[in-house]
């Protein structure tokens, strides 16, 4: 059976003595899901904030209500932002944050838009991905997406 993306992970951080954190908007808590069903999780995961609201994004994360209204909630810059504000929060040495649409489109994006960011010792990386699995395959796609992301940084930093 080949390995889930939380359990490379797991791995990846356990053997390195490195600890993870999430800031999570259009996921609702998916992510830290995933990443707590692995035994073990309490000695690298610290936590996340599940930050629906803008005002948890900028009071809790730090997020520049200039950043929110100049780029908008579902950017690049925002998850930038969030990943780098969990970190900081947590202490964390790699974070990870989404923050897009799963339901619903605006004026930049369609249904089933996401923006994840990644943040540690080697800088902050973003990339937005897109599907149309409806709300409920749209979050479960975007926290798995962001975790093969995250796990990718995870392992060129170590390997650097």
């Amino acid at each position: 059976m080949s390995e889930t993306v939380q359990n490379r992970i797991a791995r990846l951080l356990s053997n390195s003595g490195r600890t993870l954190s999430a800031a999570e908007s259009c996921t609702g808590g998916q992510i830290s899901h995933l990443l707590t069903t692995v035994s073990g999780s309490s000695t690298w995961y610290l936590g996340s904030v599940t930050s629906y609201a803008t005002a948890i994004k900028e009071k809790v994360l730090g997020v520049p209500s200039r950043t929110v209204e100049q780029f908008g909630l579902t950017s690049g810059e925002v998850a930038a932002a969030m990943a780098e504000g969990v970190r900081a929060l947590t202490g964390s040495t790699y974070a990870v944050a989404t923050t897009g649409l799963a339901e619903g489109g605006d004026e930049h994006y369609p249904e089933g838009t996401v923006w994840i960011g990644v943040t540690g010792p080697a800088g902050t990386k973003t990339r937005i991905y897109q599907c149309d699995l409806g709300r409920k395959g749209n979050i479960r796609r975007f926290a798995n997406v962001a975790l093969q992301t995250l796990a990718a940084y995870i392992e060129k930093d170590l390997n650097k």
